[in-house]
């Protein structure tokens, strides 16, 4: 089976030919169906090669496929959730979710006549994440917490194949964020969507994910490739567990190798 998404030798620079050159060399593979996390010193271009996946960057070198096409223009396949919402203050919980359909192409031209359908898929997902009953809700009126939860809805009411985050609980206070977590990977099981997670939190890698890979140093590149050997489900306990926190520690060393190599 061909994997979801393919990075082959792909170098990346900012400003020409004599600007910075954020990844070098980037090489990775990503299953259909995988929940893989991404970590690295400060800097490593981990938001590069998100711009690269979901096609938001095109590479001056090497090659980005996503299931089965090369990139060379934005991705409809993909959802995306950043650490701020940034949910339109003027539009309802509801409204926000939807709004991706009226922005992807095939669900564009459906969404005025199948608006029941659409509506009630939000529902569910609000629901699926512990918000039923807020979609009435503008988003002055939910916590952060709860407006993360609403961006995770946005980000799969397209039924995405791939799922990108970037550092979506970062800005969180420590139980929202392990709240959090637990939503996300009920979301994974339930849906099977395919997860790509960049965070700097390394438990949270660790918690959630099947595979961490690991970059170097500006210019980024991946240095190591972890299979997470936790079974699923997982639940908060397993990290005070000495495994779970025998791998963190290691990649916490491995990071910290990386920063001194730069």
């Amino acid at each position: 089976m061909p994997h979801l998404v393919s990075i082959d030798d792909v170098d990346m620079r900012y400003g020409g030919v004599d600007g910075t050159l954020a990844v070098s060399g980037l090489t990775m593979r990503v299953d259909r169906g995988d929940f893989a996390a991404v970590v690295g010193p400060s800097g490593c271009g981990k938001s590069t090669l998100m711009k690269l996946v979901t096609g938001l960057h095109i590479p001056q070198a090497g090659t980005v496929i996503v299931a089965g096409q090369h990139v060379t223009k934005p991705v409809s396949i993909v959802g995306m959730a950043f650490q701020n919402p940034t949910m339109l203050p003027w539009r309802t919980t509801l409204e926000n979710i939807l709004l991706p359909l009226e922005i992807v192409e095939k669900h564009r031209h459906r969404l005025r006549a199948n608006k029941k359908e659409y509506v009630e898929q939000a529902e569910n997902l609000l629901e699926l994440v512990g918000l039923k009953g807020f979609g009435s809700k503008f988003p002055w009126q939910l916590s952060g917490g709860m407006q993360q939860r609403a961006n995770l809805c946005r980000a799969l009411i397209h039924q995405p194949d791939l799922l990108m985050l970037d550092e979506p609980f970062g800005a969180l206070d420590a139980f929202t964020r392990e709240e959090l977590w637990c939503v996300i990977r009920d979301l994974h099981a339930a849906q099977g969507v395919t997860i790509v997670l960049v965070t700097h939190d390394l438990r949270e890698a660790s918690f959630l994910a099947d595979k961490i890979f690991v970059m170097s140093a500006r210019p980024g590149r991946i240095v190591r490739e972890h299979r997470v050997p936790f079974a699923r489900p997982r639940d908060l306990e397993l990290m005070y567990e000495k495994e779970f926190n025998d791998l963190v520690h290691q990649l916490h060393g491995e990071i910290a190798t990386a920063r001194m190599a730069a």
